[in-house]
């Protein structure tokens, strides 16, 4: 259900008008004001009226990407709408405008744009507040503990397996040879190497391992999770450079509205009457 839902919102966001790549070429046109431009005007197309509020709303959507408004960029929108009525009206002569799948592609488009101004309406109603970014930075930065941990690791499939390995370092073997054989496919090639994270990163068996660790040593027994065995070295450690609430926030904001949206589409769904 989760990715249906972010299926629907990404499809909602892709609901978006979409000029030739000349147009956008525009971002180095020179800016004039906007009072001076001329306004969009009703078309007609083979005497189908394209009315004026289409071109303003694809402008709209333009500007909103970052595209300065500019008389080379009202003259894309309006090649733009005309070329696309002239492929709509030959479309239409054949018929496709009946064909009950396109149909139901029309109907789902027309879905997500309502859905997209919706839940932006609903966002704008139902704001995220100062207090509850600062409440959601703290929790976050509790979770990680203020250290970071440079780890590398060995997954076997099993108990057997990893045991093996802990003897062969006791031996003296390279922890980077033995990695090699490794079911991390992202890490085998880098000699088991997991980069810097926090311990909030991983798995709670290999978290709960990580933080016992002396710098420089490894697990002396096989590490159980969902993955498989895992013998963990702990290469280094060092206090976690976190950003500033300021610096946060933003990204902050971004996760409470998606958690917001989805808890308010879950509320919607449960109370509606599906026969």
């Amino acid at each position: 259900m989760s990715s249906m839902r972010s299926l629907i919102l990404r499809s909602a966001l892709a609901a978006l008008p979409l000029l030739p790549q000349a147009a956008m070429a525009q971002q180095a046109a020179d800016k004039v004001p906007q009072d001076k431009l001329p306004a969009p005007a009703n078309l007609n197309v083979n005497g189908k009226i394209i009315p004026a509020i289409r071109a303003e709303t694809m402008l709209r959507e333009q500007t909103a990407q970052g595209t300065p408004d500019s008389p080379q960029l009202r003259e894309a929108v309006r090649e733009e709408l005309i070329r696309r009525e002239v492929l709509t009206q030959e479309a239409v002569k054949k018929g496709l405008d009946k064909n009950a799948q396109l149909q139901q592609q029309m109907e789902l488009a027309r879905q997500a744009i309502l859905i997209r101004a919706y839940l932006q309406d609903w966002l704008r109603t139902h704001p995220i507040q100062d207090a509850d970014a600062k409440k959601e930075y703290d929790a976050i930065k509790a979770q990680t503990g203020g250290k970071e941990y440079k780890a590398r690791h060995v997954l076997l499939a099993t108990e057997a397996e990893a045991k093996d390995v802990i003897a062969a370092l006791n031996k003296g073997e390279r922890f980077e040879d033995l990695a090699k054989n490794s079911q991390d496919p992202g890490s085998k090639e880098r000699g088991g190497d997991l980069g810097w994270s926090a311990p909030s990163s991983y798995v709670k068996p290999f978290a709960d391992a990580l933080v016992k660790l002396e710098k420089g040593k490894y697990t002396a027994e096989p590490v159980k999770s969902d993955f498989g065995y895992h013998v963990i070295q702990l290469d280094d450690l060092r206090d976690m450079q976190f950003p500033s609430l300021d610096e946060a926030k933003p990204q902050i904001m971004q996760r409470l509205q998606q958690k917001a949206v989805e808890a308010h589409m879950l509320d919607l769904r449960k109370k509606a009457k599906v026969n």
